[in-house]
């Protein structure tokens, strides 16, 4: 279904197409276990079985209607306290390929989903190999909404929905990797900070009051940066706190 895509430097130019699998994330892991883990390595599959989402969250999506893949990255220019600068580069490339279509209600929800409006969108997983305080490698896992119509979850949507449109997804791949290159290629070559800043202008509720909660308490808070780690910085009355993934939700 898929071919390797010819018009970017690296990233697509190794591409496994797999009709069904468990997971490309375990998949790809399992080419850098085998030494086979080639750099832009793409592996794409039509359905997973057992897609994994950020916090244990399972990723379900039907098959053959949405961009389910994972990139191999071996970004060993970073540190690992700088592996959220990877995370930024991302969202940031995959933000650039939904805005292609969509208008300015799309956002990046902190960490790494794609949210236009209160609707998802899709959402990142990835997961580094530390060596010697650097990232050795990095399978990033991708589970994009282009086509699917129905979903379990009330809160999640798709460009179809959006644009009343059916879209190739063999057409639509190579757009999506050269965004993803070319954020990529702006870390490599140390633009951390135009990267950080496109994160945050068009960062889900950024500088907004709005109600989150802790623990299940909610409590109202104004989002107003992201921190080296990756944490959340959010200003509550007149304290800054900062949270980890697992530590805030958001109330819709």
């Amino acid at each position: 279904m898929y071919k390797s895509k010819s018009g970017t430097l690296f990233i697509g130019k190794k591409l496994i197409y797999l009709p069904t699998c468990q997971s490309t994330n375990d998949e790809a892991a399992d080419l850098l276990r085998l030494g086979k883990g080639l750099e832009g390595t793409v592996v794409i599959t039509d359905y997973q079985s057992a897609g994994r989402g950020q916090r244990g969250n399972q990723w379900l999506a039907q098959a053959g209607e949405n961009f389910t893949l994972s990139l191999i990255l071996r970004p060993n220019f970073l540190t690992a306290v700088q592996q959220f600068h990877l995370n930024i580069a991302v969202s940031v490339g995959i933000y650039e390929f939904f805005a292609s279509f969509l208008n300015e209600h799309l956002k990046i929800k902190w960490p790494n989903d794609l949210f236009f409006g209160d609707q998802k969108l899709g959402g990142v997983l990835i997961e580094n190999t530390i060596q010697r305080g650097r990232i050795e490698s990095s399978v990033i896992g991708m589970g994009l909404n282009i086509n699917q119509m129905e979903f379990e979850h009330p809160r999640a949507t798709s460009l179809r929905r959006l644009m009343s449109k059916t879209f190739s997804l063999e057409e639509l791949l190579p757009d999506l990797l050269a965004l993803l290159e070319k954020n990529y290629l702006l870390l490599r070559n140390g633009h951390y900070g135009l990267l950080k800043t496109r994160y945050l202008q068009n960062l889900f509720r950024y500088q907004e009051k709005y109600v989150f909660a802790r623990n299940d308490v909610p409590f109202e808070g104004m989002i107003i940066g992201v921190s080296e780690a990756g944490l959340l910085a959010v200003q509550i009355e007149n304290r800054l706190e900062y949270f980890d993934f697992k530590e805030i939700s958001y109330g819709f």
